[in-house]
């Protein structure tokens, strides 16, 4: 049965630029964006799986969520959330950089969308440590088609529901194998799992203290915590600090020179409180740094 709920931000809303922090690449088998606009997206709430389609009038202002499935009103009470209502950008001191003034100014609709689901934005998370984004985002699609759901009503054919806690657990050894997992990564998610009650209690709990939690989870460090927190918590000060080409970005787009994460967090210090807001502007704005080598070829590990 189909669940509606209409509601008005107040505040300038970019549907496309907020919801888009949440899609892990083109081929993320659960989000989707329609020839008509409407951005569909899959979820396993603690109601169930859902699938869920939202709309914007530019006219009105207005944003419509419609739901199906289990987890619908579970979904729907949180569609502020998802959509940024918790995220108070005003802080935001642009007037430090002039790169990062026009970024803000002409993204005054984008927001840091709060899902609540913890392990659902940890998984991927997981899977991206250490290898190029091609690896990571192949090995998900391909175990979310494999032991995931169809997302329900009338959902886009290839939407599907990210597999429960138990079923990540009873992923044979030759599945992980076969998306390019290797044995590091699917370890990780295998403790995290265990654990996955524990993890989604820390939704509600302030930044800081989720993170902590977060890490004390073997082989969740601070790169992979702060991925998730972006997208569970929407928490716009988590840096990915560790990533190999965020820290090169981010510096040479403030000075000129490409840097380590030392000296990013430094360059970000006047940013407390939204360092992860100004590392993705940083990002949406285009500024790359010189090529000076050879990418970074993808592993085969299924040929290991």
């Amino acid at each position: 049965m189909e669940r509606t709920r209409t509601w008005r931000p107040p505040y300038d809303l970019d549907l496309r630029l907020t919801l888009g922090q949440l899609q892990r690449g083109h081929s993320d088998p659960t989000y989707r964006v329609a020839p008509d606009g409407a951005v569909w997206r899959s979820a396993r709430t603690p109601a169930g799986p859902c699938s869920l389609r939202i709309t914007a009038s530019r006219a009105t202002g207005e944003v419509t969520g419609q739901a199906w499935g289990p987890g619908a009103e579970w979904q729907l009470d949180r569609l502020p959330d998802l959509l940024g209502e918790g995220d108070d950008p005003s802080g935001f001191p642009s007037h430090h950089h002039p790169l990062l003034h026009d970024a803000f100014r002409l993204r005054r609709g984008l927001r840091m969308p709060r899902t609540g689901l913890v392990l659902a934005a940890l998984i991927p998370s997981i899977l991206e440590q250490k290898v190029t984004t091609i690896e990571a985002r192949r090995a998900f699609r391909l175990l979310v088609h494999w032991h995931g759901e169809p997302a329900p009503g009338p959902a886009p054919s290839d939407l599907r529901v990210i597999p429960d806690a138990a079923t990540w657990a009873r992923i044979p050894t030759w599945d992980w194998h076969r998306a390019g997992v290797d044995h590091k990564r699917s370890r990780t998610v295998m403790a995290a799992v265990r654990v996955a009650p524990a993890l989604e209690r820390t939704a509600p709990l302030p930044n800081p203290e989720a993170s902590r939690l977060l890490k004390l989870v073997p082989g969740i460090g601070v790169w992979t915590a702060a991925e998730t927190m972006q997208r569970s918590h929407g928490d716009a000060d988590a840096v990915s600090v560790g990533d190999l080409h965020l820290c090169k970005q981010v510096t040479y787009a403030l000075t000129g020179t490409p840097g380590d994460d030392a000296r990013m967090l430094e360059l970000l210090t006047p940013y407390q409180g939204h360092r992860h807001r100004a590392a993705l502007l940083i990002r949406m704005s285009g500024a790359k740094v010189p090529r000076r080598a050879p990418r970074f070829a993808p592993r085969n590990y299924t040929r290991i």
